[in-house]
């Protein structure tokens, strides 16, 4: 198993956590949409989290976005993951190139900007479960402590982090969330704070060999950690041609005589893989006969 998922509890169930390690995850992203060093960052940071956050859903058919909308030279990035560990995820601009930040580590602040997080929680209610909050410090991790304090009131740690090679390839990747349950007795917090304040990086613990259980022990082995499961996690698009055809039926008869008039293939390419798919004149004459409006 490469990627994966831990979940474990604390504490004898008053701290909750997920840890996980994504480096084939993030490499893959960054080999599909041959992003930057900072955007193969914020993405994989994003993705990590979407990842683990996938996994706290219950149902089968439940689907998480995440989006961040920002002024930063990135343009953005959006990421959605299912209860499987399947993530897929890409930014608005995959070649943003700026200068390290004071710390001499990429700048992925300076590359979100300033701007909002929309997590959608899409649980086959009548309507999806929404919420926006402001990016805190646009580093990712503590955007999302942020979210889960104000809009889900689950007081939170939130570490993510990916780790580059020389050559640009992905070195390490992967995160924790750990969560404090309502009835959590202060003891319990306070020795949480203390541990929370004193870890080291996230990628440091990676590189230094921790699997996703070994981080979980180093934050919270104090407390009783217990193990209750994992699960493998992926870059997975579920897009095919076919589900692509169906888009093309949707726009429309009127549409799809104008591409059949310009005589020429059309391209339509998937924002999340970077997936090209090719339609042919006689191909778009077959979908125009379905098309029902």
């Amino acid at each position: 198993m490469s990627d994966y998922i831990v979940r474990a509890t604390a504490a004898d169930s008053q701290i909750r956590a997920f840890a996980a390690t994504t480096r084939d995850m993030v490499e893959y992203a960054r080999n599909a949409h041959n992003t930057s060093p900072v955007a193969t960052a914020a993405l994989g940071r994003l993705m990590t989290a979407g990842a683990m956050m996938g996994s706290m859903m219950k149902g089968d058919e439940d689907v998480l976005t995440l989006q961040i909308k920002a002024g930063g030279p990135l343009k953005g990035i959006t990421v959605t993951a299912d209860s499987h560990g399947n993530v897929k995820g890409y930014v608005g601009n995959p070649n943003v190139v700026i200068p390290a930040n004071a710390r001499g580590k990429l700048d992925v602040a300076g590359a979100v900007g300033p701007g909002f997080l929309n997590v959608i929680k899409d649980m086959g209610m009548k309507e999806p479960y929404s919420s926006q909050t402001m990016l805190q410090t646009c580093e990712i991790a503590e955007d999302l402590t942020y979210y889960f304090a104000t809009s889900e009131q689950v007081p939170s740690a939130v570490g993510l982090g990916v780790l580059m090679n020389k050559e640009n390839t992905v070195r390490q990747a992967g995160g924790f969330i750990i969560q404090l349950m309502p009835f959590a007795e202060e003891r319990v917090i306070a020795a949480l704070e203390q541990k929370i304040q004193n870890v080291t990086s996230v990628t440091a613990m990676l590189d230094a060999g921790n699997t996703p259980e070994q981080i979980l022990e180093n934050l919270l082995g104090d407390l009783g950690v217990e193990f209750t499961d994992t699960l493998e996690t992926r870059f997975h698009c579920n897009c095919s041609k076919e589900r692509v055809s169906k888009a093309i039926i949707s726009i429309g008869k009127k549409e799809l005589q104008s591409m059949i008039d310009d005589g020429e293939e059309i391209e339509v390419n998937c924002h999340f893989c970077n997936t090209n798919y090719k339609f042919s004149v006689e191909e778009l004459e077959a979908l125009k006969k379905e098309a029902t409006r």
